[in-house]
C-alpha cells in the first residue's frame, strides 16, 4: 500500500504541474518603468500571492537570467530509489531538457543507461543509450515529466495562473510562527476538468514566501487537502528558491517522522547562454 500511494505522489506532481502550466506561458512585461508597489492583506488573498512572487524575487528578476542548469534528485529515502539528472530550462521558450544518470522511479525504470528527455516548447524526444525512443507511450511520458519539472523550478512565479482561485483560509502558528493560509482552487470552466485539486499554502507572515501546502488529490479518491509538502529555500543571484521539496502522505498513524518523497536541486546556474544546439538530440 505504502508504494501505491509512493506512485500516486509521483503521477500527481507530473499531473497537477502540467495542468498550471497548460494555461498560459507567463510572459515578460514591457511596462517596467516604476517599481510596483505590492500590498499584502489578509483581507485579499490575490495580493498574498503576488507577494509571494515578489518575495521569491518577481517574474522579470527570472526572466533576466535567460536560463538555468542543475542537477536535480527525485528521491524515495524510505526506499532508497532515485532519479537523478542534470536539469536546464530556458525561460522565454520554456525548453526543458535533462540527463537521467539514474533512473528507478518516473523515467524507464529498471532500463540500464543514460536517458535524455528533451521538450522543445511544443514537442518531447526521448533517447536512450544514444537510441532515438519511438515508444509512444513513453514520449508521453517524457513530455508530461518536462513540462512538471520545469514548472516545479517556476511555481511560486506562477500561482497566478488563468483558472486559480484564492480564497482567505484563517491564520495558524507552527513552531512559534504566524502563517496566513490561502485556499487555492481551479475554475473547471478554465481548466476544463470536472475534478480540480485544492491547495492549502501556508504563507509565513513575516517573510511572504510560501513554507509549506497541503494538497488534495481527487482523481484517486483523495477529496481532501491532506498530503503535505515543506519547501526550503537558497538565494541565487536575488532569486529564493524552493531548492529542497519534502513530502508527506498520511497513514493510518498520521504523517512519518521521515518525509516519503524528497526532491532535492543543487548546483543551480544561471545564464549558461543555452541554445537550440546546446539541446540537439
Amino acid at each position: 500500500m505504502k508504494n501505491y500511494y509512493l506512485s500516486l505522489i509521483a503521477i500527481f506532481i507530473a499531473f497537477w504541474a502540467v495542468s498550471c502550466t497548460s494555461s498560459q506561458k507567463k510572459e515578460k512585461s514591457l511596462e517596467q518603468a516604476a517599481p510596483q508597489e505590492i500590498t499584502y492583506s489578509t483581507d485579499d488573498p490575490k495580493s498574498i500571492i503576488k507577494a509571494v512572487e515578489m518575495s521569491c524575487g518577481g517574474w522579470d528578476k527570472l526572466w533576466e537570467q535567460k536560463d538555468v542548469e542543475f542537477t536535480y534528485s527525485y528521491k524515495y529515502p524510505q526506499e532508497g530509489t532515485e532519479d537523478l539528472s542534470t536539469e536546464r530550462y530556458v525561460f522565454d521558450t520554456e525548453q526543458s531538457w535533462a540527463k537521467y544518470t539514474k533512473h528507478d522511479i518516473n523515467v524507464m525504470p529498471g532500463m540500464e543507461g543514460e536517458v535524455i528527455q528533451y521538450y522543445d516548447g511544443n514537442s518531447a524526444f526521448l533517447k536512450h543509450n544514444e537510441s532515438m525512443v519511438e515508444d509512444e507511450a513513453a514520449i508521453g511520458g517524457c513530455h508530461f515529466l518536462r513540462k512538471a519539472n520545469y514548472f516545479w523550478f517556476v511555481m511560486m512565479y506562477k500561482l497566478n495562473n488563468p483558472g486559480a482561485q484564492f480564497e482567505s483560509a484563517g491564520n495558524e502558528t507552527l513552531e512559534n510562527t504566524s502563517y496566513d493560509k490561502v485556499k487555492v482552487t481551479y475554475d473547471p470552466e478554465v481548466t476544463g476538468k470536472d475534478e480540480n485539486d485544492t491547495y492549502i499554502l501556508y504563507v509565513n507572515s513575516n517573510t511572504k514566501m510560501v513554507d509549506q501546502f497541503y494538497f488534495s488529490l481527487p482523481a484517486f479518491g483523495i477529496a481532501d487537502p491532506i498530503i503535505l509538502m515543506k519547501l526550503e529555500y537558497e538565494e541565487i543571484n536575488g532569486l529564493k528558491l524552493a531548492t529542497k521539496r519534502s513530502i508527506w502522505m498520511p497513514s493510518e498513524n498520521g504523517y512519518s517522522e521521515e518525509a516519503n518523497l524528497v526532491q532535492t536541486s543543487t548546483n543551480v546556474k544561471f545564464n549558461n547562454g543555452f541554445t537550440d544546439d546546446t539541446f540537439a538530440m
